[in-house]
C-alpha cells in the first residue's frame, strides 16, 4: 500500500507553492462561435482531399473543411 503524500504550504528554497486553481478554466480561454448547419455539395476530388488530410492528421474532415472556410473568410473580410 502506498503512503499518501501530504503537501505543506511552506517555502521550498527559492520556490513557494502558488494559490490553488489560479488559471482560468479551458472553456474560458476559447471564445466559442455559434455554428449553423448547412448542406453543401462538394466535388468528389475536394471531399477525397479533406478525407485524406483528416486521416493523416487524425482530425475529422468536417472540422478541416470548416477551418479552411473560416480562415478564408477571415482573410477576405
Amino acid at each position: 500500500m502506498k503512503r499518501k503524500i501530504v503537501y505543506e504550504d511552506v517555502p521550498f528554497g527559492k520556490f513557494e507553492r502558488v494559490a490553488k486553481d489560479f488559471l482560468p478554466k479551458p472553456e474560458d480561454l476559447i471564445l466559442k462561435e455559434s455554428n449553423v448547419r448547412v448542406t453543401l455539395n462538394l466535388s468528389s476530388r475536394s471531399l477525397a482531399f479533406f478525407k485524406g488530410l483528416g486521416k493523416k492528421s487524425h482530425i475529422p474532415y468536417q472540422k478541416l473543411i470548416r477551418s479552411a472556410l473560416d480562415e478564408m473568410a477571415r482573410h477576405t473580410a
